[in-house]
């Protein structure tokens, strides 16, 4: 029996890469209207890519 969301939200925080990102497109997939949020700072906290979390968006919106 695979869990759903259908009809459920999802915020998830980090979602540009990694756990966040397996979170994000997993919760999608299972029927979620995911919150895609990362900001694409560096490793060290430095500079600004809103460009990660866009390529989740278009991953999960090109897997319908």
């Amino acid at each position: 029996m695979t869990i759903r969301f259908d009809g459920q939200v999802a915020i998830v925080t980090g979602s540009g890469r990694g756990l966040g990102k397996a979170y994000a497109t997993l919760l999608a997939a299972r029927g979620a209207s995911v919150v895609v949020h990362d900001a694409g700072v560096a490793l060290d906290g430095t500079g600004f890519d809103r460009g990660v979390a866009d390529a989740v968006v278009q991953e999960i919106t090109a897997a319908g």
